[in-house]
């Protein structure tokens, strides 16, 4: 019995120590887990900027004006005197309507003018002279009153034949069709050889002419944002132009984002009770024509005072089903998962209203690697980016 207990003695002295050496074999070998390994990200500090938030809304380019050239006098088209598509400036004629029958009306009216020019000086002495004869009692007053009722006739026909070689002239001048306004012209939708008319109601449509230069803007703001920029504008906390008007700015599908400058110029006089909404009116020069009347674009109205924002790269940010968030980097190179409330998007960079401090740095490449707050990180600061060249 004593052999027995001594040899199971024996047996676990042996055991403990098989036991010892593995977990010395396993120490020398590397075999227990360490901290964690830091995970290599790129940070970037918060940039801080001092700008004006804005809101965008659909918008439609129109022309300033906009003209139907029709004829006002009947006749014949002999010439069409433009290109589609030609700048044509106010006063240019367009087209030309076969002047002879005005000539002739106009030579006419000329000569009728002469005979009643001619009548008019008669009956004026001869009017004279019977006040002369009557005063001498050597002519009736029924003839005298005849011969002053005969110049007055005639005094009224030469006002009618003035009038007349008038409507002559303008009648004329109106065989050549002009542009009441400068601006692009559209096609001739007449060509020559065909008759015309222009007669009111029942007038010829010739061509179509809209201004080029400025060009209106609309677009349709809804209840909240209007209320807020007429609270701005009333506290005069709103960016303005030159002019003294609000400025805004207009995009169109170019790819040259925002490069164009304007101002409003006015808001409709209602709000539309079935949209919420109340059309707003920009005004934009536009020199080279670039802007199209017709075309869509996207017009940013500010919302907000000139102020520093604080702003981070869109490559930063993740999402979080509804929420928007980004890492950040504690003092101590650990991630800080931040959630952040979003503003405008200004050319790759976000706003960031809520969530962040002006010393903050955020990781911008590598988010993917960090999957957990107190992840310790290695960080290395992205170089800043080279500066782009201004959109003309």
């Amino acid at each position: 019995m004593k052999n027995t207990v001594a040899l199971s003695v024996a047996l676990i002295g042996v055991a403990l120590l098989g036991c010892h050496r593995i977990y010395e074999s396993a120490g020398a070998s590397g075999g227990t887990s360490g901290p964690p390994a830091a995970t290599p990200v790129t940070v970037a500090p918060v940039e801080v900027r001092e700008l004006t938030e804005a809101e965008n809304y659909s918008a439609r380019l129109e022309a300033a004006e906009s003209v139907e050239i029709r004829p006002r006098v009947s006749g014949y088209l002999n010439e069409v005197k433009f290109e589609a598509g030609q700048l044509v400036k106010k006063g240019d004629i367009l087209f030309v309507i076969n002047p002879r029958p005005m000539e002739t009306a106009l030579k006419a009216a000329e000569a009728d003018l002469t005979r009643a020019q001619v009548t008019a000086e008669i009956t004026g002495k001869e009017s004279a002279r019977a006040e002369r004869l009557l005063a001498d009692k050597t002519l009736s007053s029924e003839e005298a009153d005849s011969r002053v009722w005969r110049a007055r006739d005639a005094a009224a026909a030469l006002l009618g034949a003035e009038a007349a070689v008038q409507t002559a002239r303008i009648n004329l001048d109106y065989c050549y069709v002009k542009s009441p306004i400068s601006g692009r012209i559209g096609r001739a939708l007449v060509t020559s050889g065909n008759n015309v008319s222009g007669v009111d109601g029942f007038t010829t449509l010739l061509a179509t002419v809209v201004s080029v230069d400025p060009i209106h803007v609309y677009a349709a703001m809804e209840e909240g944002a209007l209320l807020k920029y007429r609270r701005l504008d009333r506290e005069g906390k709103l960016e303005r132009s030159s002019s003294g008007r609000v400025a805004v700015e207009l995009q169109i599908a170019d790819g040259q984002g925002f490069a164009y400058r304007g101002e409003i110029e006015h808001f409709d006089n209602r709000l539309d009770s079935n949209t919420g909404t109340m059309v707003v009116r920009s005004v934009f020069s536009n020199p080279d024509g670039r802007l199209v009347p017709g075309l869509y674009a996207l017009v940013r109205i500010p919302t907000s005072a000139r102020e520093k924002a604080l702003l981070v790269s869109e490559r930063a940010i993740g999402t979080e089903q509804s929420l928007k968030y980004v890492w950040t980097l504690t003092s101590s190179n650990t991630a800080r998962k931040s959630f952040i409330t979003l503003g405008d998007s200004l050319g790759g960079m976000r706003v960031v209203r809520s969530g962040l401090h002006a010393t903050d740095r955020v990781v911008v490449n590598g988010i993917q690697r960090v999957m957990q707050p107190g992840m310790p990180l290695a960080p290395e600061t992205e170089s800043p980016a080279p500066p782009t060249a201004a959109v003309p």
